[in-house]
């Protein structure tokens, strides 16, 4: 089978990152390539970066199924257009943030997510509250550190994060520990190491449970919800601008 991991943003030394984590879990038999947009944002933190992202990114899930490509893995833990993605691809699309949250929530009750940058606190909580975990998630806790600050001053990234998820196991009372980063996919056997709770990163989790699908012959249902996007004429689209030009 072959899985494409898709980082929405632009940084190549991060799709890189990603790539390697998931070839490490990876099956024999399994190809895994990794893309990454070039004119996308550097980084995503926050809405207008994903919204300037998803274009590009779909434009490679078009590109993939081209090629033949079995199943998606949405490398960032926002899950930009994850529900686009589906409407895209015959085959599986998995978003990193909803992979890690199914693990957390299988091999345990409660759970805390650490993440960068405070203004990403909000968004993850309303993600995982719309993957119906709000009652397991126990905090959403950021480091502080933007998300490029994970390459560049690595070991100051390490060190927030344990000091980060030792809190999380007091103050939270979590029994796993999600990464709210696909940059961070790197350190989690350290982490898990050093703080002695599991930690899960959202890339091998959702690489594994790709390879689950398409291993069991599932694909994206195209019944209604996630059924292939309409195509629509120019003269639906000259119509509905001119309309807005007389209305305006």
């Amino acid at each position: 089978m072959h899985i494409r991991l898709i980082n929405p943003n632009s940084t190549a030394s991060m799709t890189s990152q990603a790539l390697e984590s998931a070839l490490r879990v990876a099956s024999a038999g399994t190809r895994v390539t990794a893309v990454n947009p070039t004119s996308s944002p550097v980084s995503i933190e926050g809405s207008l970066d994903e919204a300037l992202a998803v274009p590009d990114m779909l434009h490679e899930i078009r590109k993939g199924e081209e090629q033949g490509v079995d199943a998606y893995v949405i490398a960032c833990f926002d899950d930009p257009g994850l529900h686009a993605a589906r409407e895209v691809a015959k085959g599986p699309v998995i978003g990193i943030c909803q992979a890690a949250v199914q693990v957390a929530m299988t091999i345990s009750r409660r759970f805390s997510v650490v993440t960068t940058l405070p203004r990403s606190v909000p968004i993850i909580e309303d993600i995982v509250q719309a993957y119906g975990a709000g009652h397991h998630c126990r905090a959403v806790r950021a480091i502080d550190l933007p998300v490029l600050g994970l390459e560049e001053d690595p070991e100051t990234a390490e060190r927030l994060l344990i000091e980060a998820i030792e809190r999380a196991k007091v103050e939270d009372r979590a029994e796993t520990i999600i990464l709210g980063c696909a940059g961070m996919s790197r350190l989690c056997e350290r982490l898990t190491e050093v703080t002695g709770v599991p930690v899960i990163d959202g890339v091998t989790a959702a690489l594994k449970i790709a390879e689950a699908l398409v291993g069991a012959g599932y694909s994206t249902s195209k019944v209604n919800g996630y059924n292939y996007p309409r195509q629509k004429g120019q003269g639906t689209a000259s119509a509905h601008r001119q309309c807005l030009a007389v209305n305006g």
